[in-house]
């Protein structure tokens, strides 16, 4: 009987403190990991979407943004899966189809079973880029390039594995050639800065990094890895367009997640609050401006992604 007590009130203390931690949180500011250097489109997103966080409509507490970068996002993944505390005030930027792709391929220390999606703010497709002086106009050209001089046309991507990796592998498969994809240590901005430079022939990148590039008349955009295309690019045709048969699979979807083992009461909390963040109109502006295409989704709507993009990716990285 003493036994069937005690479990008793150590269950009623958990609902109680549950309820408390829900009705307190947040008591002091949060912390946001993104795996990507400063700079980068993920870090650049990351920190406009979440500029409103200590206003009294959002969180109440400011959210400040730590960078964690490496190994296509690897590093600070590792890290939020294995070392961050699951308690409401350590947040983490998710990239999909990276994460869930690494985890396939293995070698990491996380899966989409280690985190609780929280909310999406952003979908960026991937485009292919070349140097403002390239020779080539169109994804025919690269194509036809490639075609003459296998494995010979360099191009640089944020890492193995992630949406650049997956679209140059879907690139390489519709049109029949072999090209030297080079994965650059510093993320998305590092493989722009490539471009720019010179040190490759082209790249694949984020729409919302390339349009900047672009913007400051360093590059060309010669086409986009969806389905449709893109707002920010309406003179810019899809790949499929160009007579590739490429899907949407490796558009970039960004958002925030905790990590396995926060308390539900926390994630409710969140799951409420920041997809309204998301949605303020200063938010909305800077996002615009930057060339960041927005794409908000509830926990539940990302839950359901989540699912459809590991099977999705199940299939493209089958026997690579």
């Amino acid at each position: 009987m003493k036994h069937l007590l005690a479990g008793a009130a150590l269950a009623l203390m958990s609902l109680t403190g549950g309820v408390a931690i829900a009705e307190d949180y947040p008591e002091r500011p949060i912390m946001m990991m993104v795996s990507y250097g400063a700079g980068g489109a993920t870090d650049f997103q990351a920190r406009i979407v979440t500029m409103t966080a200590g206003n009294e409509d959002a969180l109440g507490m400011p959210i400040a943004i730590i960078n964690k970068p490496g190994a296509g996002g690897r590093v600070g993944w590792n890290w939020f899966a294995t070392q961050a505390e699951a308690d409401g005030y350590t947040l983490g930027a998710y990239n999909i189809p990276h994460f869930i792709a690494q985890s396939i391929k293995g070698g990491v220390e996380y899966s989409a079973d280690s985190f609780e999606p929280i909310a999406n703010w952003g979908a960026d497709p991937a485009v292919f880029v070349v140097g403002k002086d390239s020779p080539m106009n169109s994804m025919e050209d690269v194509v036809n390039y490639a075609k003459e001089n296998p494995g010979k046309l360099t191009f640089s991507g944020a890492g193995l594995f992630v949406g650049h990796h997956i679209a140059a592998l879907q690139l390489e498969k519709a049109a029949g050639v072999k090209m030297a994809y080079i994965p650059t240590k510093g993320g998305g901005a590092a493989a722009m800065k490539a471009v720019i430079a010179g040190d490759v022939m082209g790249g694949v990148n984020n729409l919302s990094d390339a349009f900047r590039a672009q913007e400051a008349g360093n590059v060309k955009i010669l086409g986009v890895f969806d389905l449709e295309r893109n707002e920010f690019l309406p003179d810019v045709p899809t790949l499929k367009e160009q007579g590739f048969d490429i899907d949407n699979a490796s558009v970039n979807f960004r958002g925030v997640m905790v990590p396995k083992g926060t308390p539900q009461e926390v994630i409710d909390k969140l799951a409420a609050a920041v997809p309204e963040m998301f949605k303020n109109s200063r938010v909305a502006g800077k996002m615009k401006a930057g060339g960041s295409p927005m794409h908000i989704m509830t926990r539940e709507e990302v839950q359901a992604m989540w699912a459809a993009r590991q099977e999705t990716l199940k299939e493209l990285l089958a026997g690579l």
